[in-house]
């Protein structure tokens, strides 16, 4: 098992992949923030480890006050970083929620979404898993909601595959860009341009089993 502890700590480091990554999802977040009508932003982030994207964001951003995030982790000491950074930066709209992402049943009172980040689970998944996940994201978000993931484009690269299941669940590509590193990251943005009809239920069981992409 990965000790994902010592996995962020990458992030410290400029020059890494996971920084360049990172720094790629925090634009298109901030300006998925920008476009969002007036009032309350729904923001959920599955597996969102330290909240990096979210928490570097938020501080600066004019609609800082209407977002409520709910930042989903399942790693205990992961999840406490995420609630510190949270409460030092002044976010009181922040929630890090200690559970399984997978579980559609442990997020469903914050749904839908306005905006849902995917960051850093494809690269970990199964490809079956991916799809599911695609394909439980309409029935997740909220008209018009912007949805953000990242997948490496390493042989077989399925990020083709991935663009054209949210095109078939009622998604508009709005960026696709590689992001130069060891790992050929790849950052996707989609916005959801027609619900599931009819209105689609969410997945009871697990979308993912993370760690279950050994490639």
């Amino acid at each position: 098992m990965r000790d994902w502890v010592a996995w962020h700590r990458d992030y410290d480091n400029p020059d890494s992949p996971l920084s360049k990554r990172l720094a790629r999802v925090s634009w298109h977040l901030g300006r998925a923030l920008d476009r969002a009508p007036s009032g309350l932003i729904r923001l959920v982030s599955l597996c969102a480890g330290e909240g990096r994207d979210v928490l570097g964001v938020l501080p600066g951003h004019p609609r800082r006050n209407d977002v409520a995030a709910v930042l989903v982790e399942a790693n205990p000491e992961i999840a406490d970083v995420a609630r510190r950074d949270a409460a030092d930066a002044g976010l009181g709209g922040i929630e890090v929620r200690l559970t399984d992402a997978s579980l559609t049943a442990n997020l469903a009172d914050v749904l839908p979404a306005d905006v849902l980040l995917l960051a850093g689970i494809f690269g970990n998944v199964s490809d079956a898993d991916i799809e599911r996940t695609v394909r439980a994201a309409g029935p997740m978000c909220a008209d018009g909601a912007t949805v953000i993931w990242t997948r490496h484009r390493r042989p077989p690269d399925v990020t083709g595959r991935i663009r054209s299941w949210f095109a078939a669940g009622g998604f508009e590509e709005v960026a696709f860009e590689p992001v130069e590193g060891e790992f050929l990251t790849s950052v996707g943005v989609h916005r959801l341009a027609r619900r599931p009809e009819p209105a689609a239920e969410l997945p009871r069981g697990p979308l993912f089993t993370f760690g279950s992409n050994h490639a």
